[in-house]
């Protein structure tokens, strides 16, 4: 892992026990397309979506990659991938979604709610991958953003929650630059292709999401890319010195 993973500590939030006076409506996430500037998250379809999908992750050596730290894959041929996207498509407590790029067309990688609790407001993104041509584009940090966005601003819950193999390091970066406050590390938390996995705990709470989308919207303008689509601005290091969050300012 990387040396910044490696002195990663715990945010410290205060503790509290206070009023819950406006409760979450208890909606869980509908099975619609959420749409950007630079990617389509449709819902996961096996006749639609599976075929791009194999491709994108089992084509190349680096899409293969993908699977290193996902707890399945990879498959050895489409017909095997597609009976898994017909499982996940199906699921009715994980809301699947395929991404597209609005730049070329090509469904090249996948994300998903889960653990949806409604009622107390808690929900987590997971089961995220991205075919080479998404890695470290903006359209793959908006289509995280939409999902965040539609949780917290449009469904009304409380808690976004993140959580990944401590091992890899890609995915705790990733939580970090998209505003994730680290909470801590479950060791032995699962048995994953045969290896212990310790799990690393990341969280965004509503009152620290205002602070976040305001910086993820502002670093996806159109005015923070160059001409060859860098980024002028590193979103990361904006996340890791914002200023205070909403419970510190009050």
């Amino acid at each position: 892992m990387t040396k910044d993973i490696v002195n990663e500590q715990m945010f410290p939030r205060p503790l509290s026990g206070h009023a819950v006076d406006n409760p979450p409506p208890a909606l869980v996430p509908s099975r619609i397309c959420l749409e950007g500037r630079y990617v389509i998250l449709e819902p996961m379809r096996a006749d639609r979506h599976a075929e791009a999908l194999y491709q994108a992750g089992h084509s190349t050596e680096q899409g293969l990659k993908i699977w290193d730290y996902l707890a399945y894959g990879p498959w050895p041929d489409l017909a095997s991938y597609t009976a898994v996207i017909k499982q996940q498509s199906a699921s009715q407590d994980t809301v699947f979604y395929a991404l597209r790029s609005k730049e070329t067309g090509d469904v090249c990688g996948q994300a998903s709610f889960l653990d949806i609790n409604a009622v107390n407001g808690v929900i987590e993104i997971g089961h995220i991958w991205f075919g080479p041509q998404l890695q470290k584009t903006r359209a793959a940090t908006e289509a995280l953003y939409l999902m965040i966005r539609y949780a917290m601003d449009e469904l009304g819950y409380r808690r976004m929650q993140w959580r990944c193999n401590s091992q890899n390091s890609g995915s705790r970066t990733a939580a970090q630059r998209l505003g994730f406050r680290f909470e801590g590390i479950f060791f032995n938390h699962m048995i994953f292709k045969g290896k212990n996995r310790d799990t690393a705990w990341y969280s965004i709470l509503d009152n620290e999401w205002p602070t976040v989308r305001e910086l993820i919207s502002t670093w996806l303008k159109e005015g923070n890319f160059d001409a060859e689509g860098a980024a002028r601005t590193s979103l990361m290091e904006t996340m890791l010195h914002r200023g205070p969050d909403a419970w510190a300012r009050s």
